[in-house]
């Protein structure tokens, strides 16, 4: 599922990643915001077409980005019985593995793959963006918790999402300050924490790097930086998993855990034709 508000600029590279995968085997759906400049449903080709769902604009510290991932999760839901496994992306997100790797590790796990972190520097600011005591009772400070806004959700939890009502009540209250206020960064790992933290891996799958982080925005890899090196470093990381932080011992299983990054992120679009010379020999050979 991507949530874009532009044509996908590594979209080639997805296109390679989908090439070898029987078409039984996935579905490809597409937020597009459609009040963005030059943007149209025909921006789309290749496993894109016609994949563009009905959408609403969206915009950074607002519930806007939240309502589109619930819309395309909701749309996954009813468009394909099927669909078992529900991963999100932005059009700067890559592959980093074979799409027969992704499968086979996206399908044997029982648990949705969240981000879930507590007590995060700024978790209170965060939690009180609304309003002192904004969020309570339905969503008190003890319940906040913060987390990659890019998981892989089971059939499940993407159900669990579209019914919720009683967490999403307080997402989509709108903030009174933009700088504490990221609530697809908060609303997911909450609510999964909430209702099913067990049935949770407490990680993304997808890798970013916050060093020399700006305005809130993650590194962008550019043009430069990309080559085989880079993507054999990527894959190395260990994911950060939030119940690895409990101070009470109780994580042994979780710290035993090594779960691949399958995707990453910034890629700027100038680096798609790096991306597409290591394509094959490269990101796509495990």
């Amino acid at each position: 599922m991507f949530l874009t508000t532009s044509p996908l600029p590594l979209a080639p590279l997805w296109e390679l990643f989908f090439a070898r995968a029987p078409n039984n085997l996935y579905n490809v759906y597409v937020h597009a915001d459609p009040s963005s400049v030059n943007h149209t449903t025909t921006s789309f080709h290749g496993v894109f077409a016609h994949r563009v769902i009905p959408s609403k604009p969206t915009r950074r510290h607002t519930p806007t980005l939240i309502s589109a991932a619930r819309r395309l999760l909701a749309h996954a839901l009813l468009h394909d019985e099927s669909n078992s496994m529900f991963a999100l992306f932005s059009p700067s997100c890559i592959p980093i593995r074979s799409f027969s790797y992704t499968y086979r590790t996206l399908m044997k796990s029982r648990r949705s793959f969240v981000e879930i972190l507590k007590n995060e520097p700024g978790a209170y600011e965060r939690w009180a963006a609304r309003g002192e005591e904004a969020m309570a009772p339905e969503v008190e400070y003890s319940d906040f918790r913060i987390g990659s806004q890019f998981w892989a959700v089971k059939r499940k939890h993407a159900r669990i999402i579209v019914r919720d009502r009683r967490v999403w009540s307080k997402f989509k209250l709108p903030c009174l300050r933009d700088d504490t206020c990221y609530p697809e960064e908060h609303y997911f790992a909450t609510l999964l924490s909430m209702v099913d933290q067990r049935g949770c891996t407490p990680c993304t799958l997808t890798h970013v790097d916050w060093n020399g982080s700006r305005g809130g925005h993650p590194r962008m890899y550019k043009t430069s930086e990309v080559g085989p090196e880079l993507i054999r470093t990527l894959r190395k990381y260990r994911p950060r998993y939030g119940d690895e932080e409990r101070s009470d011992g109780s994580n042994s299983s979780v710290r035993r855990r090594h779960d691949p990054f399958l995707f990453a992120r910034k890629f700027s679009p100038g680096s798609l034709h790096r991306l597409i010379s290591i394509a094959n020999g490269v990101i796509f050979k495990d």
